[in-house]
């Protein structure tokens, strides 16, 4: 895989840059793009880490690869969807994507098994089937998604309009989402069963979004699960691809990602404008824009003189919003004999029982309880170069949730020097996952060579988010009514972008890249990538 961005210690900045992206996550590569496609700036994107890409980066161990946030995507099997026009015109066709199979997630609740097809209709034929009593129930579940998805439109079209026409016109066009954002999962279902099982079942996929139902706003479930409804792909030549597709159109413009570049602080012009930001090394970049893909806490509590954030309002506004959950993920290598086949890429989510919300509160409680869900992922059954890239071997992935307490104790601690306790918790965990993986996919038993446990302390080391969450901000109802979640800040020339404004997720980081580009600009980018997508030189079909 080609490598992406230069390092900043071995190839210091010397040019002047129109803009400066803090973070190489997809919003901010996104936005990059974009001003450089549309707006002819040289941007310069600073990636802290010492690889680009964020939530879509891989890493690696000799024989396997594994991605870190990227196990599929919805709506890019669909050329003429606004999801794969904007990643066909970001990458200017250069991604290509590979089909999952037609069932693309299975729901398992203790021995019970549910599929989730492909296709709208299929999906609520296949719901009918398994619940044939709950007919009408199912129907007006999936009309709640779709009007919820198609109010969500306005929501976001009022994040990139110009403050005078979105104070005229925005404010009927954000009351419609929220009548379905303010209202949790669990309150909107319960209006259309008590089949607990059914609900099980339809928020089974709440781990993309990291809150179980009675904690997470509708709106955010609408836009997963209606994301989904035609089935998913994954990126040839793994998630690594996004990020290696991106970089070519930021620095045709003469812009560059440079890694191992830390920004430590934004640096405030006397009239409060954003001017620049500030390295590790002391060194200052001067900028007239300045975009940060670090997340809304950090930009505002630690790359800000927090006076002034606190003086804008901004902390506490974001006080009032809890961050999302931290997880761990077993990282694991299993060698494969000439001719066995790939194991079934479909995603497995393992629940013991149909209680979501009672399920996470146990298992928060106490590290020895029951799993609140396990999702099982096979990277290397949903890329089709990997038994090329690497022959004899296949992965899994297995994601459950863990609170950042668990390992708070370790925090001031150094990645790979956290202690003998630390390794020992870790040991116990991965055992358990192991234990876990052999239960559910008999056929890796024998196999496995190698594992590796991720913690929320590895995802703040790498991401630098605070408390080591995946989602940043969490998809509470709340968090759609902060104005302060969106491109713009009040400072001049600083914006965000990313998750934080849009919605949690690749894709949502993907958006809130479209929407920061289009304030940046002044100019609708939503309608100009549907635009131009077809005319670009390359548009790959999925395969």
């Amino acid at each position: 895989m080609t490598q992406v961005g230069s390092s900043y210690k071995q190839h210091p900045v010397d040019d002047a840059y129109d803009a400066i992206v803090i973070g190489s996550g997809m919003g901010g590569l996104t936005a990059a793009a974009l001003l450089a496609k549309h707006g002819g700036k040289k941007v310069l994107v600073l990636e802290r880490h010492y690889t680009a890409g964020g939530f879509t980066q891989v890493f690696r161990r000799p024989g396997y690869e594994w991605d870190v946030g990227v196990h599929y995507v919805g709506r890019v099997n669909d050329p003429g969807s606004e999801v794969r026009a904007a990643f066909d015109h970001v990458t200017e066709g250069r991604l290509r994507w590979h089909s999952m199979p037609d069932v693309y997630d299975r729901i398992r609740i203790a021995d019970r098994s549910y599929d989730f097809p492909s296709g709208l209709e299929r999906f609520r034929d296949r719901m009918k089937q398994y619940f044939p009593e709950e007919s009408g129930a199912i129907d007006r579940y999936i009309a709640a998604v779709c009007a919820a998805v198609q109010a969500s439109a306005g929501y976001f079209a009022e994040k990139a309009m110009p403050a005078p026409v979105a104070r005229l016109i925005g404010t009927p066009m954000r009351s419609r989402f929220l009548r379905y954002a303010d209202r949790t999962t669990a309150e909107v279902l319960s209006q259309f069963t008590r089949n607990r099982e059914l609900i099980a079942v339809l928020t089974g996929q709440w781990g993309d979004y990291g809150l179980p139902p009675a904690r997470s706003s509708f709106a955010m479930h609408a836009m997963v699960a209606h994301h989904y409804f035609g089935g998913a792909a994954y990126p040839v030549g793994g998630a690594s691809a996004i990020a290696a597709a991106v970089a070519p159109t930021i620095e045709r413009a003469g812009g560059r990602i440079a890694v191992a570049a830390e920004a430590t602080a934004i640096l405030l012009g006397a009239d409060g404008r954003a001017a620049g930001v500030r390295m590790a090394d002391g060194r200052e970049l001067q900028s007239a824009i300045v975009i940060s893909d670090a997340g809304a806490r950090t930009t505002f509590a630690r790359l800000l003189p927090p006076e002034r954030s606190a003086a804008a309002g901004v902390l506490k506004t974001l006080a009032g919003l809890l961050p999302s959950g931290g997880h761990l993920c077993l990282y694991v290598g299993l060698r494969r004999g000439a001719g066995e086949p790939e194991f079934d890429a479909t995603n497995l989510w393992i629940y013991g029982d149909g209680d979501h919300d009672a399920s996470v509160a146990r298992s928060s409680a106490d590290p020895d309880a029951p799993w609140p869900v396990l999702f099982i992922s096979f990277p290397s059954a949903k890329d089709p170069t990997f038994a090329a890239r690497y022959p004899g071997h296949a992965t899994i992935e297995l994601v459950a949730p863990a609170p950042y307490r668990w390992f708070e104790r370790w925090a001031d601690t150094r990645w790979q020097r956290r202690g003998a306790e630390y390794e020992e918790f870790k040991q116990r965990l991965a055992a358990r996952l192991l234990r876990a993986l052999d239960q559910h996919v008999p056929a890796s038993r024998g196999r496995v060579e190698y594992s590796e446990l991720s913690t929320p302390l590895s995802t703040q080391h790498f991401t630098n988010h605070p408390r080591g969450e995946v989602y940043s901000v969490s998809a509470v109802p709340a968090r759609f009514r902060v104005r302060a979640l969106g491109a713009r800040t009040p400072f001049r020339n600083l914006y965000l972008t990313g998750a934080d404004a849009c919605t949690p997720g690749v894709t949502g980081a993907l958006f809130g890249g479209v929407i920061t580009a289009s304030v940046v600009l002044g100019r609708n980018l939503v309608s100009a990538i549907s635009r131009h997508a077809a005319q670009d030189a390359v548009l790959p079909r999925v395969s």
